[in-house]
């Protein structure tokens, strides 16, 4: 963060000082919600939670390092008092791009599904320094937080936006008007809370209608609301995907034994081969989503293929892909799952194996937030999984798992439905061998990560 005196960050979110001794002390490092990562010259945000209040954890804060807090209340220690603590932070965020961040350009990333593996990507194309959300901090107190961590140095924020209701991300885009905004899909994340993809679509829309007119929306052709988003950008449009009337499209696309996509990327201006190192095809448009922004940013053809080829992964649990000593690969893609997703995850699995000495295995569980639609939605992906001819499909919890077993059953496949996840790592603890890959998949929710993470310690007994 660009040094600033405490005084002026009150000045800036309307707060005053209490037990401040020195009022021109300096905030030079990101602020932190988290007491225990707070260091020497940070902001300690003192949020209350639903089990937690941060108030609690001040001193700690303190003690670590941190110059000061925001908070609500006087605590004893040097702190900034103001009536709400998330909007004076998103002041606090909205103060630092007018100034020192004026000259950061804003690529602000939305969409149903694969928002941080775009992000990621489009985080490692861009020339220049760039900053961008950490995991998955998408919401009022993770983009705040991620604007503190430019300075004046910082030529791109790359934010990603995430919403649960219509009015969600226009109210980030107060906080951080984009220069560009991207739209990854409208899928049915969260279509339980939305009340339908049609109010989705209305919700991830109003990335495009923050541009203003010089603003670009990049925008994916080969999803159905494209062209209703289309009319509410208020700048230029450029699309992308596997259609032919894509402004940047992926042609002769190819899917390597590691799950593993290569294309040639193809633009008004050129073509350039690309071999990706994220698993899974779903990474063909979140790197085509990072190419038009790539696009926009003066690289040239060759130049973005490159970058898009030496991309890695960053963050974790979205197809992340270990194996064993044993030979046993695991495919942790615990962060969340909802149709879309887990199409993908189950597809990529499917073109990881077909050697003699492997097998497929899916490990899945429930998809939260679907309203409705649950049962239906479950039921398909068992179907989905049945028709991938897997090696052996795993559903592990309650109804919700009992419905993608009966998708599997209603087409003739095989699956075991076990209730727990002890249950499963004692079946593949006594069953799993060299060559196996097995895809572990649910919502964040169902804290299959657990499962994913046991499996890759085999002497440890439970979850």
């Amino acid at each position: 963060m660009h040094p600033m005196s405490l005084t002026s960050i009150a000045a800036v979110v309307g707060g005053r000082l209490a037990d401040v001794l020195d009022r021109a002390a300096q905030v030079t490092q990101p602020a932190q919600f988290d007491s225990r990562e707070a260091v020497p010259g940070a902001l300690f945000i003192a949020l209350k939670g639903e089990h937690t209040d941060g108030h609690d954890y001040v001193d700690a804060a303190i003690a670590n390092g941190a110059v000061a807090a925001l908070v609500t209340r006087p605590v004893g220690f040097p702190a900034i008092v103001v009536d709400d603590v998330l909007t004076a932070f998103g002041r606090l965020g909205r103060a630092l791009l007018h100034d020192p961040l004026a000259t950061a350009k804003v690529v602000a990333i939305t969409g149903s599904a694969g928002k941080t593996s775009t992000k990621d990507f489009i985080a490692q194309v861009l020339p220049g320094t760039v900053v961008s959300t950490p995991q998955s901090f998408n919401n009022e107190i993770g983009l705040p937080l991620t604007i503190t961590m430019g300075d004046k140095n910082t030529d791109y924020l790359v934010l990603e936006m995430g919403a649960r209701h219509i009015g969600d991300i226009r109210d980030l885009t107060h906080i951080a008007p984009p220069d560009i905004s991207v739209i990854t899909n409208v899928g049915t994340a969260h279509v339980g809370e939305f009340g339908g993809r049609e109010n989705i679509a209305q919700a991830k829309g109003e990335i495009v209608e923050a541009l203003q007119p010089d603003g670009l929306a990049v925008l994916n052709a080969d999803d159905d609301f494209v062209e209703a988003i289309r009319l509410r950008a208020r700048g230029r449009v450029v699309t992308y995907g596997l259609s032919e009337e894509a402004t940047v499209r992926a042609v002769d696309v190819t899917i390597d034994g590691q799950g593993r996509a290569s294309y040639t990327l193809a633009t008004p201006e050129g073509s350039a081969r690309v071999q990706l190192q994220f698993v899974g095809d779903v990474q063909v448009p979140n790197s085509l989503a990072a190419a038009a922004v790539a696009r926009e940013a003066g690289l040239s053809v060759q130049e973005s293929a490159a970058r898009l080829s030496e991309a890695l992964p960053r963050s974790r649990w979205r197809m992340e892909t270990t194996t064993r000593a044993d030979g046993v690969t695991i495919v942790n893609d615990t962060y969340n799952a909802n149709p879309h997703s887990m199409r993908h995850s189950l597809n990529a699995l499917a073109s990881m194996t077909g050697g003699r000495d492997q097998r497929s295995i899916a490990v899945l569980g429930r998809m939260n937030e679907l309203g409705d639609d649950a049962r239906t939605a479950h039921e398909e992906i068992g179907r989905h999984a049945a028709e991938r001819d897997l090696d052996q499909i795993i559903l592990v919890g309650g109804d919700e798992a009992g419905w993608m077993h009966d998708g599997v059953r209603g087409i003739g496949g095989k699956a075991v439905h076990l209730p727990d996840q002890d249950t499963a790592l004692d079946l593949l603890r006594n069953t799993l061998r060299s060559g196996d890959v097995v895809l572990v998949k649910a919502s964040r929710g169902v804290q299959l990560q657990q499962l994913a993470d046991a499996l890759l310690q085999p002497n440890t007994s439970g979850v």
